[in-house]
């Protein structure tokens, strides 16, 4: 250990951990951290440093960091214990600091989004003219708002949720709606909306993803009781019964996590800061299981179906990539859509595909080496209208082909943070569609993954 040169300051701590008395700097950085004097030691590495100290009985020092709201801290701190237990008394022999670096606001603003998706009780899309696509929700709370905004599909969104406090005529700038309050019919807990565009370089927003938060908890669903004959219908454990339970405590656990990560709490070691990085991934791996479940729940259902409808395959393939856009640009890779006006005609249910194309891009991404390209192209045959998603990854082998769409199958894939569920959905998905989804690749060379639909006969 390290114990050569000038103490710069003291400090004493009591059985309780807490600081008695310290000299400066040390005493101006615990109180800048939240701390009192005397009080509990409020630099969290400092507190850990002292508390092994004292249980163990011998003197440990090493580097110990801060982060005190404008200035990143690192001192050299030796932390030797009283007689008895009682205490330690505290030597810091070195001090640096050094200005907190600014943190990027694009990293920021899809923290921050990503956490607010996370908390959301009702998500819908939205087109270039804040017009409604499709909308979903878990919430028993939401359902009937759900239901009606579903039956006006091609309406505003402010419809259904009249933001309060406005008077001026609808559609509103984009900008001046996000974060407004609004009024949600037969809801006594207040809600605000986030509209989050996908946006592409050079061009106004493509669409919208909206999404309705709450800072009240929804109130807890009563479970029936009296024995009474559950209906025929009745779908699994997770989808029915596990689900809209464990989705809000995971998001909110993912969300203070990403409060603490992202230290929007107060000042945080860079450590602890990623210990809160690992809660939240831990957590949206939970929340993307559960999802999976879920719709594995559905697919294999007797009664499973879909809702066919005129879609724009072009219209929604460009959905998709706005909203993976971000993630792309996470690894630089360049995600080339149909160009606006591109157009595909199809029959098909918009919800449906979309949640497709989000897994097919999704694991494109996932896979992809930073700097390459994934592209999303278009395809008419006949009485087919097909989206394909290639890349130029790794690609997949003949008898990996063979495997690619069963149920739980990762390839081999450790770590990555898939179900294995994704595909095998999406097949399913597709089939019930009265399409398919296919593969076609060779190993080094890319995979493309081929979605085919019925073409909409009375297209022009």
């Amino acid at each position: 250990m390290r114990s050569d040169g000038t103490i710069l300051a003291r400090g004493q701590s009591d059985a309780q951990d807490c600081l008695l008395s310290a000299d400066e700097p040390l005493a101006g950085l615990h109180l800048r951290c939240g701390g009192q004097l005397p009080g509990p030691i409020a630099v969290p590495e400092l507190m850990e440093l002292v508390r092994k100290a004292r249980r163990y009985g011998f003197r440990l020092a090493r580097a110990v960091s801060a982060h005190d709201g404008g200035e990143v801290v690192t001192a050299w701190v030796e932390a030797e214990p009283r007689d008895g237990g009682q205490g330690c008394e505290i030597r810091i022999r070195n001090w640096r600091s050094a200005p907190q670096p600014a943190e990027d606001s694009t990293a920021s603003e899809a923290r921050r989004a990503a956490t607010d998706r996370h908390l959301a009780e009702l998500t819908a899309r939205l087109d270039a003219g804040q017009r409604i696509l499709a909308v979903e929700t878990e919430s028993a709370e939401l359902r009937e708002l759900a239901a009606a905004m579903e039956n006006g599909i091609g309406r505003l969104w402010t419809d259904f949720l009249p933001p309060e406090n406005v008077t001026h005529h609808q559609p509103l700038h984009w900008r001046l709606l996000d974060g407004s309050r609004v009024i949600v019919p037969a809801s006594s807990r207040p809600f605000q909306v986030r509209l989050l565009p996908a946006m592409q370089p050079g061009f106004d927003p493509a669409g919208f993803e909206l999404l309705l938060l709450s800072d009240v908890p929804a109130p807890t669903a009563a479970a029936s009781v009296g024995g009474a004959a559950l209906p025929s219908n009745r779908r699994g454990l997770v989808g029915q019964e596990l689900a809209p339970v464990l989705r809000q405590p995971i998001a909110r656990i993912i969300a203070n996590a990403e409060t603490i990560r992202t230290r929007m709490a107060g000042p945080l070691p860079d450590a602890y800061a990623g210990y809160a990085s690992e809660i939240s991934s831990a957590g949206q791996l939970l929340l993307d299981l559960l999802d999976d479940l879920s719709d594995l729940e559905v697919v294999e259902s007797r009664d499973f179906q879909t809702a066919p409808d005129q879609i724009d395959l072009g219209e929604v393939s460009r959905q998709a990539a706005g909203i993976l856009n971000v993630r792309a640009r996470e690894k630089s890779i360049a995600l080339i859509a149909p160009e606006p006006g591109e157009t595909l005609p199809a029959i098909a249910e918009f919800r449906r595909v979309l949640q497709v194309l989000l897994n097919l891009i999704g694991n494109a991404i996932r896979y992809s080496p930073e700097g390459s390209q994934i592209w999303i192209r278009l395809e008419g045959e006949g009485a087919n209208a097909r989206v394909i998603v290639a890349d130029e990854g790794p690609g997949i082998s003949p008898e990996q082909q063979a495997r690619v769409f069963d149920k739980f199958e990762r390839l081999g894939r450790v770590g990555d943070g898939g179900s294995g569920l994704g595909l095998f959905i999406s097949r399913r998905l597709a089939r019930a569609m009265g399409g398919d989804l296919t593969v076609e690749s060779e190993p080094g060379r890319g995979a493309r993954f081929i979605l085919t639909v019925p073409a909409d006969p009375d297209a022009p």
